[in-house]
């Protein structure tokens, strides 16, 4: 500004206000600190539904996945979920770790969340398979992980305490999430298939929110000629659908054209 000119100041501007960048749904996302995918695969998924928000916060989580290591995230799920945008209400919050949501029981998990979130329906990866399983008419699956011995053996009596029948399983048996993140689209594909192709399935689930398979599912299902879903894709579709957001997906696979099942 030259020397001796007067600056013109205009203060109390009139604005107005509007619903912001979410007046379609709010959604919050817990996800492990060492997690690699989920933010990006649920950018993907949310990129073409206007009007719909995701907000997310980091919990700490050692990357050697273990019973101990999930377990000792409890007692951050509460504190995490309230760093979600404070102040502002949520139609739905969702927690990102397939496995601790089983050591820790899917609802013990949504309690935590809601008694941050009250407002909002809550969701986990299990919960949100076990009804987008439903919703394909899916009942006996093949089950792909990446976990160690002994969180498979504790996600397929999961699943079968629960009425899912589990006739096909395979692991990649690793449990170090940093190298989980980086297993390839193409490795993860071949096993899909290798599974998937065993007569006695109905759908192939791919646990653990590490796991990159949503950009794939549409195009394994058109060659296995059954449906696929994954932790991210089935979380991702239940909290849309928990939210009242039907838009139909069909892109992204089979699971993005179904509405939630009946009670």
């Amino acid at each position: 500004m030259p020397p001796g000119a007067e600056r013109i100041v205009l203060n109390h501007l009139p604005f107005a206000l509007d619903d912001g960048i979410a007046p379609r749904a709010r959604l919050g996302l817990v996800v492990l600190g060492c997690d690699q995918t989920i933010e990006y695969e649920w950018r993907g998924i949310f990129r073409d539904l206007a009007g719909v928000g995701l907000y997310h916060a980091r919990i700490p989580v050692d990357p050697q996945i273990t019973p101990a290591s999930l377990r000792a995230m409890e007692p951050l799920i509460g504190p995490t979920t309230d760093l979600l945008l404070p102040g502002h209400r949520f139609d739905v919050v969702a927690f990102g770790c397939t496995s601790a949501s089983m050591v820790l029981g899917e609802e013990h998990v949504m309690a935590l969340m809601n008694r941050q979130k009250p407002e909002a329906r809550a969701t986990t990866p299990i919960t949100a398979v076990r009804i987008a399983l439903q919703a394909l008419d899916a009942r006996r699956i093949a089950l792909l992980t990446p976990y160690r011995e002994d969180v498979n053996l504790g996600i397929i009596r999961y699943l079968e305490e629960r009425g899912l029948e589990v006739p096909v399983f395979g692991s990649f048996n690793e449990e170090d999430d940093g190298k989980v993140g980086r297993m390839s689209p193409a490795s993860i594909e071949r096993a899909v298939l290798e599974l998937g192709s065993q007569a006695d399935v109905d759908a192939v689930f791919v646990s653990c929110t590490s796991i990159r398979l949503v950009a794939a599912a549409a195009n394994i299902e058109r060659r296995l000629g059954k449906p696929v879903t994954s932790s991210n894709h089935a979380m991702a579709w239940h909290a849309l659908r928990l939210a009242g957001i039907d838009d139909p997906q069909p892109e992204l696979g089979q699971l993005f054209t179904r509405t939630l099942p009946s009670a």
